[in-house]
């Protein structure tokens, strides 16, 4: 070994220097900060080593160390290492902590020693009654339907009352609803007017009713939206309307609220099993309400055996879904705590490889895309029709 480095020239001593340099300060840093995700960086010491030693033998002079140094800075940047914040008992309210993602935000940051405000749409509720028995007494149960003016402000009374002197850290404006999938030509104005209710007008009241609080806090404003917020998705009308103005709602407040020192970052999840979806009863109700206010041109356009392979299409999204909450917990922990939050985060499998397609790729491709997981087993009566005389 040693007689190998004597043979290595200066050139090949400084590129493997400033990797041990420069690797060594990315991997301190991260051992301080436990709340962020895991990334190989043994692994991509060693493409740097092996960079250092292709520019030493291919390029022998200053241009190398130059290329040498922005590899080490690109994967500084791909690190992402920041420092994280402690967590002090900093106070944080989560709408719909129900079931699903709220359900669970509200457990993980108990767990971690946040003083956690849990807004349910029912506090007498199944929900409600196991945060009490699994958290601690820090957390708090708070009735919340963020579409009801009246309980938003009952909220913010209970919660300034409980903190007194401490102030409000961090508002997750988790709570939404899936509505019904289906086209959005089939979908009545009520569906529309419902998830604009719940996933929009109810976070921006929520926000603008605790704002001053987090503007003295200068914390933090987490909306988690979706990634039909963010790409458009067929049978996602309603829904992905709903959740992209919430998207454009925080990155206008991302920049408004800067000078305050307030922090704004959107979650776009792609899919998880949650209970968002509803239940086959939910599921029949929503038809019915579909049959009723679609035009009989529509109908016999569509045909009924179509509209009732909607349901299939909601039953099999767990199908399509992970069962793993954690890189959903992790994204909020660091909108949460990071000195130097991202304003956009996308946890989940295909959530930022669909959004680099959308964005990086001619639209025909994406529709193309998009089409191969959104494909319905039946097709509209009247293209049928048509199919047939184009056959005969």
């Amino acid at each position: 070994m040693v007689m190998y480095l004597s043979g290595v020239d200066n050139s090949v001593m400084i590129y493997l220097g400033v990797t041990m340099v420069c690797g060594g300060m990315v991997l301190c840093q991260v051992q301080k900060n436990c709340g962020m995700k895991k990334v190989p960086f043994c692994l991509g010491l060693f493409l740097l080593l092996i960079l250092g030693i292709l520019c030493s033998a291919t390029l022998r002079s200053s241009l190398g160390l130059i290329v040498f140094s922005v590899a080490c800075f690109a994967f500084c940047l791909y690190a992402h290492v920041q420092t994280m914040l402690p967590v002090d008992h900093k106070a944080v309210l989560i709408t719909g902590s129900d079931s699903g993602i709220g359900h669970e935000l509200a457990k993980y940051l108990d767990h971690l020693g946040f003083v956690v405000f849990a807004g349910v749409l029912n506090e007498k509720g199944p929900g409600a009654e196991q945060l009490r028995k699994t958290c601690s007494k820090r957390l708090s149960i708070l009735q919340l339907d963020i579409t009801n003016s009246g309980q938003i402000k009952e909220a913010y009374r209970e919660v300034t009352k409980k903190l007194k002197n401490s102030a409000l850290w961090g508002l997750i404006n988790n709570a939404g609803i899936l509505g019904f999938a289906a086209e959005g030509e089939l979908l009545p104005m009520d569906t529309y007017k419902h998830c604009m209710d719940v996933n929009f007008f109810g976070p921006v009241q929520v926000s603008k009713t605790f704002l001053p609080l987090l503007r003295k806090s200068k914390g933090r404003l987490i909306n988690i939206s979706s990634m039909a917020g963010g790409i458009p998705m067929p049978r996602f009308a309603a829904y992905g309307a709903s959740k992209a103005a919430l998207s454009m709602f925080s990155g206008v407040l991302r920049q408004e609220l800067s000078k305050w020192g307030v922090k704004v970052a959107a979650i776009h999840p792609s899919g998880f099993k949650t209970s968002i979806q509803g239940t086959p009863d939910l599921w029949n109700k929503e038809e019915k309400n579909l049959l009723d206010n679609i035009t009989p041109e529509v109908k016999e356009d569509y045909g009924e055996d179509y509209i009732h392979t909607l349901k299939m299409f909601l039953s099999n999204i767990p199908l399509f879904s992970g069962s793993d909450l954690s890189p959903v917990l992790h994204d909020v922990l660091h909108a949460l705590l990071a000195k130097y939050p991202s304003g956009l985060y996308t946890p989940g499998k295909d959530a930022y490889k669909s959004l680099l397609i959308f964005c990086y790729t001619p639209l025909w491709f994406y529709d193309l895309y998009m089409s191969t997981f959104q494909k319905s087993p039946c097709i509209p009566m009247a293209l049928r029709t048509e199919q047939t005389k184009t056959k005969k």
